[in-house]
């Protein structure tokens, strides 16, 4: 047993510095709990419940009743039978997340470097659309978009709507999304382009650098983390999202996993395996490729 000599280093049990490194290492554990049972409660134990259900089978002749089992031909025939869903979903996902992107990017910019005195109403503006429901705000795409309003009419005299209307098509869809999630994409790419250094900026072009040139080696790869942020924030619930397809598509051509797990749960008896098996594959396809385009588009900030 090591004990302090007189005039020596004092033990590991005395040291002041260890012992307040012991305390503190105690109270981030303590600060961390909270959060650590919320997601244990309410994400973990859900996520395995839903795996249990979706291989569970039914009783022959009995819909609605289950019994254990580790049936994986859930996924199978989910999949065989909803593929186009789940790959129509991905799609629509990855399409509103671009032209989120392409709407979202020159508004932070604008805000990180232009707006001026007008910064605090953009962002307002950016965040007003929080203050209404969800479902609200897609109904009132619906009317925007309606066959007899101000869009369609527009387009149709311009010769550019050849079906003659919106709603209940892809581009309804896409347009619902990408309204619904544009914030998620402005608020971390303002975030990023706001906390750069503008003289790292203008020494693009004290080096005889273009414009288009300083944006894409200096200003482009310092907002990464809000535009890989924002991307991930905007493609992840789309993917998942019902109620735009609901609201906005048709039942047969735009109809997302989304609302495909919505009605074997609700609507179709027996349809809880089959449910839970799409749910469960969306969320790990969605996680690969998360995965993928961090290790791709990745910074040293966020990975």
């Amino acid at each position: 047993m090591t004990t302090a000599t007189a005039g020596g280093p004092p033990s590991a049990a005395t040291d002041p510095d260890a012992v307040e490194g012991r305390r503190s290492r105690r109270i981030a554990y303590l600060l961390l709990l909270p959060g650590v049972l919320w997601l244990v409660v309410f994400f973990v134990v859900p996520v395995v419940q839903l795996f249990t259900v979706s291989l569970q089978s039914d009783y022959p002749g009995a819909p609605g009743y289950y019994y254990r089992d580790v049936n994986f031909s859930n996924y199978v025939d989910a999949l065989v039978e909803f593929w186009p869903h789940m790959l129509r979903s991905l799609l629509f996902g990855a399409l509103a997340t671009f032209f989120a992107f392409v709407l979202a990017y020159p508004l932070a910019y604008a805000m990180a470097f232009k707006a001026g005195r007008w910064r605090p109403v953009m962002l307002i503006c950016v965040i007003a659309p929080f203050f209404t429901s969800f479902i609200l705000r897609t109904i009132a795409w619906r009317q925007i978009l309606a066959d007899d309003g101000v869009v369609a009419s527009v387009l149709t005299t311009l010769h550019l709507l050849p079906g003659g209307r919106i709603t209940e098509t892809w581009v309804a869809v896409v347009a619902g999304l990408t309204y619904n999630f544009l914030p998620f994409m402005v608020l971390p790419i303002y975030a990023s382009l706001e906390r750069a250094d503008p003289r790292v900026i203008e020494a693009g072009g004290d080096l005889y650098a273009s414009g288009m040139t300083t944006f894409a080696r200096v200003t482009l790869p310092m907002s990464m983390p809000g535009v890989l942020a924002g991307t991930l924030l905007t493609f992840i619930p789309a993917s998942g999202d019902y109620v735009n397809a609901e609201l906005l598509g048709s039942d047969r051509s735009t109809k997302m996993v989304g609302n495909v797990i919505e009605s074997q749960f609700f609507k179709v008896p027996g349809g809880y395996d089959t449910a839970a098996a799409l749910s469960f594959t969306l969320m790990a396809m969605i996680l690969v490729l998360v995965f993928f385009y961090v290790r791709r588009f990745g910074t040293e900030e966020l990975v």
